[in-house]
């Protein structure tokens, strides 16, 4: 089994601007596995705000070569890497290859049923008002919308902008870990006011403490504070939604476990991206079918795409299985993009 990997440049349509960043273009890993006429695909963004940047992960992952060569499956790629970048790369690209060998679609190897289109979340950054609310008109074919909040006194004004150009759509916003208890606190009746139904992680995630006793009238959302399986149990009682990423977990294998751990507790689960191509949000989209929150409109920010590519449809996003977890894909299959 050979690894091939290459760290990709993918332009975004507009700079994204979330706490602390903005992003005008974003760059991922993408790793091709070959056994013979089989191939298996993954790729990952890691998670910049750990210093799990493209290049680390794809020197984690070219250091993997000889342990590759003797033969690896998923099991034994969890011992090996901790959750991140690189390990998300290879376990979706070892379920790809499964696939191919198997006969069987990954969506049948995971014992999820057939997947169907999700509604999804359509992004936006965080812009001036004006801006947000033309950025809200623009995604007419959106039924969810997420904005991005940063802490900066405009964040109510986004909010309204947001709900007047859209009174129709569900609306959630993401802290991106830019409030304090009392900023969130202080933002609160205005995001009562808009009908928001999410809030993702408000606060930095060392200070989950700070919600201990914190009764909020809307859902909150651990994402950062939840990295991988072992963070489920450790979250603050605040929160009743889990964002699982299969950037920050480590694949599609951890995913799923998240899953049911995140149902034992009783709370509601949700999946997400870091952004990338649809090539990322083909495993996600697995994820997708068992989860209450889908927000995978990653391939939406960016100039371009792979083809074939996720499709977005009245709201919904649909990923075939001829980007990503089909049966067969004979190793010579001509790539685009």
């Amino acid at each position: 089994m050979d690894i091939a990997v290459r760290i990709e440049t993918w332009p975004l349509v507009h700079p994204f601007r979330i706490t602390g960043w903005t992003y005008e273009a974003i760059e991922v890993v993408a790793v091709t596995l070959r056994d013979g006429d089989y191939r298996g695909r993954g790729e990952a963004a890691g998670v910049d705000y750990l210093g799990d940047t493209p290049a680390s992960v794809a020197a984690t992952i070219a250091s993997m070569q000889d342990a590759f060569r003797s033969g690896m499956d998923r099991q034994r790629l969890q011992s090996l890497l901790q959750p991140g970048g690189a390990r998300n790369a290879l376990d979706c690209a070892l379920w790809d290859l499964d696939a191919a060998r198997s006969g069987r679609p990954v969506w049948q190897e995971a014992g999820v049923r057939a997947p169907k289109p999700r509604l999804t979340t359509w992004t936006i950054g965080a812009e001036p008002p004006a801006v947000v609310g033309e950025r809200a008109k623009e995604y007419a074919g959106a039924r969810a919308i997420k904005l991005k909040l940063i802490s900066d006194g405009q964040d109510a004004a986004r909010v309204r902008a947001a709900r007047a150009a859209r009174p129709d759509i569900w609306l959630g916003v993401d802290g991106n870990q830019g409030f304090s208890r009392a900023t969130l606190e202080q933002i609160m009746p205005a995001l009562v006011e808009a009908r928001v139904e999410l809030i993702e992680q408000p606060l930095p995630l060392d200070r989950d403490a700070d919600l201990d006793g914190f009764v909020s009238p809307i859902p909150l959302a651990a994402d950062e504070s939840a990295q991988g399986l072992a963070s489920i149990a450790t979250l603050s009682g605040a929160f009743s939604v889990v964002n699982i990423k299969l950037d920050k977990c480590g694949g599609l294998t951890e995913a799923l476990e998240m899953v049911e751990a995140v149902r034992a507790r009783g709370m509601q689960v949700m999946v997400g991206n870091m952004l990338g191509t649809s090539l990322a949000m083909a495993p996600a989209f697995i994820v997708g079918q068992l989860c209450d929150i889908v927000d995978l409109d990653g391939p939406l920010l960016l100039s371009r795409d792979r083809s074939p590519s996720v499709e977005y449809r009245d709201g919904m996003v649909w990923c075939s299985e001829d980007i990503w977890g089909g049966a067969w894909r004979p190793a010579h299959v001509h790539e685009n993009g």
